[in-house]
């Protein structure tokens, strides 16, 4: 469908160039016009938004003044204004204010540019030319001008300002103010600016460095530089020859098109390359690669670059281009460079008037402005000058093959275009190989030819993106969580990759260690680097008029529904499915499904983040609070599914006392998909914002539903014996207590019980569990009797009392049903059931009754498995692994630790992660393999001792003293032994000291130490294990110091008297072994 002709002619928004009414494409340049808006329409609402500001004031003004009558210092400053002007118009910049002798202007507002930093240079350039020519009039009034020019860039609210009587649109914020103070350091006639515009332009212009400058009112000294001049115009990937570039990633079929199409080219085939891709997606650097893998072959290799400054002039690039490569400087005389020019062109054979065609053209002085090729000219004087530079071109290719490269043809002139399209036509039999870069929105006019590859570029994958985060990390291993959301902002568009990744690693977000980085703090939301900003809003400001959808739709989020948007627009179906098309038509959006059910994806992150963040801070909350309604009243299945998007508009919204319960109903959710993570975030979330209402009986019970969440999600994620989970637990108690409310004291009592367990305080857990387990006799709550009888079991084992442990393990088992589950995850973190059962198998194995121990440790596996959640099934296997480790089952031992690490390594569960590693080194120590088993019972070691947890300690290090003695490392055995027998004593936990000892004994029996050192060891152990009634401890014990004392009596009617005790486990190694050294002594 045409344009709207009712509109007016269309405007191209990529060249500036007038068409006649009813065109799509431009008939100068190729772009698409459907999504153009009208230039001349600016947005005049307030937003936020990068600007480059521009101060300009005039030098003497107040010494003119006491010089000059007021009538004629009013015709003076007007004519200064106006030759400012002149050049502000010119880059497009905004005179805001006229203030006296000075003059306000932005760059970037009412409209943005993807080079607006650069605009606001050039323009200063161009002020001092026309002051320039002024002074050159005023020489006979004896009176001349200078100004001083002070440029920044930086974040603004710019919008309506003043009174009734006058409305002004300006800029606030310190920016303008900086801008200001900048002009004041600068000389007359120079133009100064700070650090962060230097850092958008420094490859554009050449400069001097001021240095750092303390400005008034500024808390920092700001670096500062002075403007020498504008560098002469490069193409893109000769900025990019520098030594640190960023290795290229993802381009490797591209580039071997290249290298081909260049064989072909040398070979006196020409090619063409028609390399196409967004901006930012890695054209120039393709090229630059390309270039950079030919350096060894004999070649030329010219490049130019058509530029939105220039494209009212024809053949700019092309002329650029021979005035760099014949080293035209352009200082020099224009005589001098005449003859020159002459002298060189002649060489290549070009006759007089072809030389004199081509000299106003690459003579930016020349008398004849090279204007001539304007759609008025003559075919005939337009084809002598392209044929003058086809000729030039050959005779450059006859000498060695060569390589043109024209980049950014969506800027390029016409006379330009008509050029290409020649050179399309003669270079078949030349060696020549051209490449033309450009943009979607240029439309390549030129039909498919033999000769002709089209290569678009698509953004990386997201293997060869976080390939690409590593380079520019230096090699150095980002936080998993930082390398995800660089990933999803940058969407593979390598110059994002490259802006945000140094952005993140500048700004002190993470701290640098040997090969690794690491959060410096929680991840904030990532801020758009300065470098990209003007060229995503400038793409926002070509879409004026449907500015008001993409910013609604950048509140909602990364992607939204048509059904949702329209209830929250309130415009007409018509008016609505209009504008959102003409978003995608320019690129914006993606669009899936069909109506009513269509959805639409921004296509980039970053375009998304620049339209929410140009909203005033007032704008988006109103937007958030309509949307997080629209959800509640409309859409009930969001509500149930993800709670955590109608929790975050409500707290963008700040209405706290809304956000809160959805952000609790989105942390039940997630601790049921088993995502604890998940669910710490959205309760800290909710915390934070219960913090700020006031305190009231309702808010202290809404923050203990959050602490009991938080607390049995810190569990799983930072293990038991975490600082954050005591303090957790014990707010908790604090608001239960407070509240009086019974069934909220049994988690936070039962919470702070476990913390204490783990820590190896067992009287203060046993204290605690056991006023739970009143509490819950009182109440007859199932699931809390279950968990009640579980902590306080497991207390009173580890204090030494196996039975009577074991009947409060076996009166949890006899309270649980499997029904009980979810409301035991929420309340506790587990299944109360699951645990019951491990901790019932570890003391039937004490207690020597190790086929039990194994049936029980099975049923607690199937039941997690069928249950379906994971850390109850981590915390199953690894206890199973443990019993199988007690029964001295290798393969068993290794099978179900390695089950249990892949599971924990998944989750993140680092409590059964370091049991499960320790138990896998022993069971490779048994297979021999001594060295790798060792350094993975150390590893493991390492993780439980970083989760603070105490208990277990003696066994898991009592496995690290076996392994040392079986590989002949006694002396480190014995260290180690030391080491567990004080933690045994600290803890209370004396039971388990009868396998210290004994092992103890068979250390020093490798010691070569006395026989009566030997037996007092084993004799310890036997009469601990006894006192404990640790039946195959004391078996161990016993075969122990048979074995090495095999002529010691007393020693063989112990083995047989325990021997003998036992009613099950013949086929376990213990047993086997007292048999064989029974049998031995008959």
């Amino acid at each position: 469908m045409p344009n709207d002709q009712t509109a007016g002619p269309p405007t191209c928004p990529q060249c500036g160039f007038v068409n006649p009414a009813g065109f799509n494409f431009c008939g100068k340049c190729g772009a698409a016009l459907a999504a153009a808006e009208n230039p001349g329409r600016v947005s005049v609402k307030a937003e936020r938004r990068q600007i480059t500001v521009m101060f300009c004031d005039l030098v003497g003004s107040t010494d003119l003044s006491a010089r000059l009558d007021p009538e004629d210092l009013r015709e003076l400053v007007r004519d200064y204004q106006e030759a400012c002007e002149k050049a502000i118009i010119a880059f497009d910049g905004h005179v805001a204010q006229y203030l006296g002798d000075g003059l306000l202007v932005y760059f970037g507002f009412p409209r943005a540019h993807e080079n607006d930093a650069q605009r606001a240079v050039r323009a200063g350039l161009g002020i001092l030319e026309e002051m320039s020519r002024l002074n050159e009039n005023l020489a006979s009034r004896y009176v001349q001008l200078a100004v001083r020019i002070g440029i920044h860039t930086g974040l603004v609210v710019v919008g309506e300002m003043g009174g009734r009587t006058r409305l002004e649109h300006l800029a606030l914020g310190q920016t303008p103010n900086l801008a200001a103070r900048l002009q004041g350091l600068a000389q007359p006639n120079a133009i100064v600016l700070s650090g962060t515009t230097h850092k958008l332009i420094q490859n554009d212009f050449e400069f001097a460095t001021l240095g750092a400058q303390t400005l008034k009112g500024v808390a920092q000294p700001i670096e500062v530089y002075q403007v020498l001049r504008a560098r002469a115009l490069q193409a893109g990937f000769e900025k990019l020859a520098v030594p640190d570039l960023t290795p290229l990633f993802g381009r490797e079929r591209e580039l071997a098109q290249l290298t081909e199409c260049w064989q072909q080219a040398a070979a006196a085939s020409g090619q063409i390359i028609l390399l196409g891709g967004e901006a930012g997606v890695g054209k120039s650097r393709l090229q630059q690669a390309f270039n950079a893998s030919l350096s060894g072959e004999r070649h030329l290799a010219l490049a130019c670059r058509c530029s939105p400054y220039e494209s009212n002039r024809a053949l700019h690039p092309i002329f650029d281009m021979l005035e760099q490569f014949f080293a035209v400087k352009r200082d020099t005389a224009h005589d001098q460079k005449t003859r020159a020019l002459q002298s060189a062109l002649a060489k290549h054979g070009l006759g007089p008037d072809e030389i004199r065609l081509l000299l106003q053209g690459v003579l930016p002085d020349s008398p004849e402005a090279f204007d001539n090729l304007s759609y008025g000219s003559t075919q005939v004087q337009k084809q002598k000058i392209y044929r003058a530079l086809l000729r030039l071109l050959q005779s450059l290719a006859s000498r060695q093959p060569l390589i043109l490269t024209v980049e950014d043809l969506h800027w390029a002139d016409r006379a330009t275009l008509e050029l290409c399209h020649l050179l399309i036509d003669e270079i078949k039999t030349l060696p020549i190989l051209a490449v033309f870069t450009f943009r979607p929105a240029f439309i390549p006019p030129w039909p498919e030819r033999e000769h002709i590859l089209k290569i678009m570029l698509l953004p990386l994958p997201a293997h060869e993106t976080e390939a690409m985060i590593h380079a520019l990390a230096g090699g150095k291993t980002l936080p998993r969580e930082m390398l995800r959301q660089l990933a999803l902002k940058t969407d593979g568009v390598p110059l994002f990759i490259e802006e945000l990744t140094k952005m993140v690693l500048e700004t002190g977000l993470l701290i640098e260690h040997e090969n690794h980085f690491a959060l410096a703090g929680p991840l904030p939301a990532l801020a758009i680097p300065t470098t990209l900003h003007d060229s995503l809003m400038a793409r926002l400001d070509r879409l004026a008029t449907v500015k008001d959808v993409v910013q609604l739709g950048a509140v909602i989020g990364r992607e939204f529904s048509y059904e949702l948007m329209h209830l929250v627009a309130q415009i007409d179906h018509a008016t609505l499915q209009n504008e959102l098309a003409r978003l995608v038509e320019a690129g914006l959006l993606y669009e899936e499904g069909a109506l009513p059910g269509k959805r639409f994806v921004f296509k980039h992150a970053l375009i998304r983040d620049t339209a929410y963040e140009a909203l005033l801070k007032s704008t988006r909350q109103l937007y958030h609070m309509r949307i997080a309604q629209v959800l509640v009243e409309h859409f009930p299945r969001v509500i149930e599914a993800k709670p955590e998007l109608i929790a975050y508009h409500y707290t963008e919204a700040k209405v706290f006392e809304q956000a809160a319960p959805f952000w609790h109903q989105a942390a039940q959710r997630a601790n049921r998909r088993s995502a604890p993570d998940e669910a710490i975030a959205y309760l800290n979330k909710g915390l934070a914002l219960l913090q700020t209402l006031p305190a009231t009986p309702a808010t202290t019970r809404l923050e203990l539903d959050f602490l009991i969440a938080l607390g049995s999600a810190l569990v799983v994620t930072k293990g038991y014996a975490a600082a954050q989970v005591e303090l957790t637990y014990a707010r908790a108690l604090a608001c239960a207590t407070q509240l009086g409310e019974h069934p909220h004291l049994y988690p936070a009592l039962l919470g702070l019980s476990t913390y204490f367990l783990i820590r190896g305080d067992f009287a203060q857990a046993h204290k605690l569990a056991e006023q739970a387990l009143k509490l819950a006799e009182q109440e007859q709550d199932p699931a809390v009797l279950v968990e009640a009888h579980y902590v306080l079991g497991t207390a009173i084992f580890h204090q030494g009392y196996l039975e009577e442990a074991r009947a409060h393990l076996q009166q949890g088992i006899a309270f649980y049903e499997t029904r009980q589950h979810r409301s035991m995850i929420a309340r506790f973190g587990h299944d109360s059931g699951v645990l019951c059962l491990c901790y019932l198998a570890r003391i039937l194995w004490f207690q020597g009754y190790p086929d039990q121990a194994q049936r029980r440790s099975a049923e607690a596996v199937v039941l997690a498995r069928e249950l379906a959640h994971p850390f109850s099934l981590a915390s199953a296997l690894t206890f199973a692994a443990l019993v199988s480790q007690l029964r001295l089952e290798i393969d068993a031992t290794r099978e179900l630790a390695e089950e249990a690490i892949s599971l924990c390594t998944e989750h993140g569960f680092l409590f059964c992660l370091a049991m499960a590693t320790v138990l896998n080194g022993w069971a490779l120590t048994e297979l021999n393999e001594k060295d790798v088993g060792i350094a993975q019972i150390e590893r493991g070691l390492e993780t439980w001792r970083a989760t603070g947890a105490e208990l277990f300690r003696p066994h898991l290090l009592a496995l690290l003293v076996e392994s040392y003695g079986k590989a002949g490392r006694t002396e480190e055995g014995l260290h180690v032994l030391a080491e567990a027998l004080a933690a045994a004593q600290k803890s209370g936990k004396r039971f388990y000291t009868a396998e210290l000892y004994r092992l103890q004994a068979l250390l020093l029996m490798r010691q070569g130490k006395s026989i009566a050192e030997v037996e007092q060891c084993f004799q310890q152990a036997l009469a601990i294990a006894r006192e404990r009634r640790a039946k195959s401890l004391e078996l161990r014990a016993a075969v122990g110091w048979v074995s090495q004392q095999g002529e010691n009596e007393e020693a063989r009617q112990l083995l047989l008297q325990t021997y003998r005790w036992f009613s099950e486990g013949f086929d376990t190694l213990d047993l086997q072994l007292a048999e064989t050294l029974l049998a031995r002594q008959i």
